[in-house]
């Protein structure tokens, strides 16, 4: 039996081989609607255990932000209706999950301090998706023998809450359940790359994601933030930014001489460095 799941997912790998958006060779295993499953269920999960932040100024703020970065998608996500959340956490982190949904704490807006900056994270976070990363990763376990059971719950035969936790990693939720599986730099070279220009054709200023990546690793003081903690922000990835910033630039121009010029105002109680009284504070959340 065992030589013959080998056999099986070796063909399937073969059969599977596709390149990334950059010209990588890659394996996927599982399909588009597989994996918008697991985004789903991911999602519906995340919704129970964590709070929403139900200020409308704030939520109207993301989606404005979520929604001018969207409509830049090409491909049948650009078609997708995003669903957008806010979460009241101090988590300096974002994510963005199969089967177009998006999750942003409150934490990241303190820290991204322009609609530009938040622009910055959310493009990286879809292009993530758009690469179809969370398949390779889950592909790469799987092939390796290390994630039958991670992939048995990810396709929906089982529904092992043990495994739960690193289904949600291989989707980029592993600071939240505690289990690490961080992408690999290739990974992250290519977020970077898609989210600058996504969101520079949506009219947004692609020379803030270096301010954005600045005020991270201020974010940290002695520590990393939650949002760094797998993503690695370094000179080397300003430098790789830096070096498509021409290109950006001029998505940007084009994008305003279209009339793209998003007009998201960032709430004012996101500029006080004090804490927030809990009047403020709404959850529809235990």
């Amino acid at each position: 039996m065992l030589k013959t799941a080998v056999v099986t997912v070796s063909l399937a790998a073969l059969l599977s081989c596709s390149a990334s958006p950059t010209g990588r060779k890659r394996v996927l295993l599982y399909d588009d609607s597989k994996m918008s499953a697991l985004g789903a269920q991911s999602f519906d999960e995340i919704k129970k255990q964590e709070k929403i932040y139900n200020d409308k100024a704030t939520n109207d703020y993301v989606a404005c932000v979520s929604n001018a970065v969207t409509a830049e998608i090409p491909g049948h996500y650009g078609d997708e209706d995003w669903e957008v959340v806010v979460f009241d956490s101090e988590q300096v982190n974002a994510f963005a999950l199969p089967g177009a949904h998006i999750g942003v704490y409150t934490g990241l807006i303190q820290v991204a301090e322009t609609p530009d900056q938040l622009a910055t994270v959310i493009g990286h976070e879809i292009a993530h998706v758009l690469a179809e990363h969370s398949n390779e990763r889950l592909s790469q376990n799987q092939i390796a023998g290390i994630g039958t059971a991670v992939a048995a719950v990810a396709i929906g035969v089982s529904d092992d809450v043990k495994h739960k936790g690193a289904a949600m990693a291989a989707l980029g939720l592993g600071v939240q359940y505690g289990v690490l599986l961080p992408y690999g730099r290739t990974q992250e070279s290519e977020a970077d790359v898609m989210g600058l220009d996504l969101m520079a054709s949506a009219g947004f200023n692609p020379q803030a994601s270096v301010a954005l990546w600045q005020n991270m690793a201020k974010a940290g003081g002695g520590s990393v933030p939650e949002f760094l903690s797998t993503h690695p922000s370094n000179k080397t990835r300003i430098a790789d930014l830096e070096a498509r910033m021409s290109r950006a630039t001029q998505l940007e121009k084009q994008a305003i001489a279209q009339g793209k010029v998003p007009q998201c105002k960032r709430p004012a109680s996101f500029d006080i460095d004090s804490e927030k009284s809990d009047a403020d504070k709404t959850s529809n959340a235990e």
